[in-house]
């Protein structure tokens, strides 16, 4: 609709100059020296405009194949990249769908030519990885930074998973190194340098990193935890390799109270103790920590830990059956300890007290051995047979220590069990 109103304007114009024209075309006249031209207005004007358009013409060809090189390597460069691009996707898809050959074939082919070269590069480094092609996958790594070189974080973490992936640990622990010196607060880089570490069992390192890991929030609680567990075993087990005992009980101390009465950091420091023959020290951490946080594991271990004082160690432990009576770890725990103070009547009622409540073999062989001794043979062998038909081992009974010379059994003679030496508990027989 604009083309033809202005069309129609044109036209009314023309038709206008055309009769102005007709009615006087005017007259001009040019002398230049002893030359004179002269001719109609009209005819002049009409010659100027023909003469202009013509030089307008010739003037925009001329410009034209001027820029005519310039515009074909425009031309080869948008025809390349987007040859670039599309060869980028085939390659990410190729990747992706595991054909790791035609990937990189695809990615390199026109990574010169592409907007993005880094994508280009760093995945033809992870389809050369699963080639196990490790010098052309570091070339591409190479070729990366070349392209970006303020891309060196992101090139050296695809570098650092490569080299994890493929268990080169020495040079991930090397690119790690380099990364941390650069972005010391990259979540990330915190993250692989945490999972080096587990895999190099380097818990020392792991102990100057876990400080960063909490403050930047890197791991789940739970596993926090975990990884604080297992640097300060590691600690003790370090510590417990010096002669000085000092050393062991200086960093037992230093232990967040939070980690340090858990049961497999209590667990860890007795079994130090104990190679060391502190018995009375492994009675006292074991009792103070089961009374901050009941644990059936350290109620059995305490039950096994040698005292001076057994009868002391005795009364310690009868102490928690104010809270706990029905706990068969704790009554066997019990009937151990009258064992090793020779109250044999105890013995027997808080071993079948146990098995009342929750047979098990440990139980089961620990009366038996008892029942042996005092000839009572048929109740041993039932015993020792409850106790084979619940462990997946059938270990061996249990024997008791040669020290414990028990009196020949006496029909109704309350000296080897009387009921005012027993406990009151409900006691259930089971044969």
């Amino acid at each position: 609709m604009r083309i033809l109103i202005l069309g129609l304007l044109g036209l009314a114009a023309s038709v206008l100059l055309a009769l102005a024209v007709k009615e006087d075309n005017g007259y001009i006249l040019i002398g230049y020296g002893q030359w004179t031209v002269e001719g109609s207005l009209a005819f002049f004007l009409l010659m100027n405009l023909l003469l202009f358009g013509a030089l307008y013409l010739t003037l925009r060809i001329i410009s034209r194949l001027g820029a005519t090189p310039r515009k074909l390597h425009d031309w080869r460069e948008h025809r390349g990249a987007k040859r670039a691009r599309k060869a980028l996707t085939q390659g990410l898809v190729e990747l992706s769908e595991g054909n790791w050959k035609r990937a990189e074939r695809d990615l390199v082919r026109f990574a010169g030519k592409s907007e993005t070269p880094l994508l280009n590069y760093l995945a033809a480094a992870r389809s050369a990885q699963q080639q196990d092609a490790h010098e052309r996958r570091d070339h591409y790594l190479q070729l990366a930074h070349e392209s970006m070189p303020e891309a060196d974080v992101a090139v050296g973490l695809t570098q650092a998973e490569l080299q994890l992936d493929h268990a080169q640990l020495e040079q991930a622990l090397a690119t790690l190194k380099h990364l941390r010196e650069i972005a010391p607060r990259h979540t990330h880089v915190l993250k692989l340098l945490k999972e080096l570490y587990q895999r190099l069992g380097d818990w020392r390192e792991m102990g100057q990193l876990l400080p960063e890991l909490k403050k930047r929030k890197v791991v789940e609680p739970d596993e926090l935890q975990a990884l604080e567990l297992r640097v300060f075993q590691n600690q003790l087990t370090v510590a417990a390799q010096d002669e000085n005992l000092t050393q062991l009980q200086t960093v037992w101390n230093r232990i967040p109270a939070a980690i340090r009465f858990r049961e497999e950091m209590v667990t860890t420091y007795v079994n130090h103790l104990m190679n060391r023959g502190e018995h009375n020290q492994v009675e006292r951490v074991l009792h103070d920590a089961i009374d901050r946080h009941w644990s059936d594991d350290l109620v059995e271990l305490y039950g096994r830990v040698p005292a001076d004082d057994s009868a002391r160690h005795l009364s310690m432990a009868e102490a928690w059956l104010k809270n706990r009576p029905r706990s068969p770890v704790l009554l066997l725990t019990l009937g151990q300890l009258c064992l090793g103070n020779k109250l044999w009547g105890k013995a027997r009622t808080y071993l079948e007290a146990s098995i009342g409540i929750e047979p098990s073999s440990a139980a089961y062989r620990a009366l038996g051995a008892l029942l042996e001794k005092m000839d009572e043979k048929e109740k041993a062998l039932s015993c020792f047979k409850a106790g084979l038909e619940l462990s997946s081992d059938h270990p061996a009974p249990m024997a008791l220590p040669a020290s414990l010379k028990l009196p020949a059994a006496k029909p109704d003679n309350a000296e080897a069990g009387s009921a005012e030496t027993r406990p009151k508990l409900e006691v259930v027989n089971k044969q």
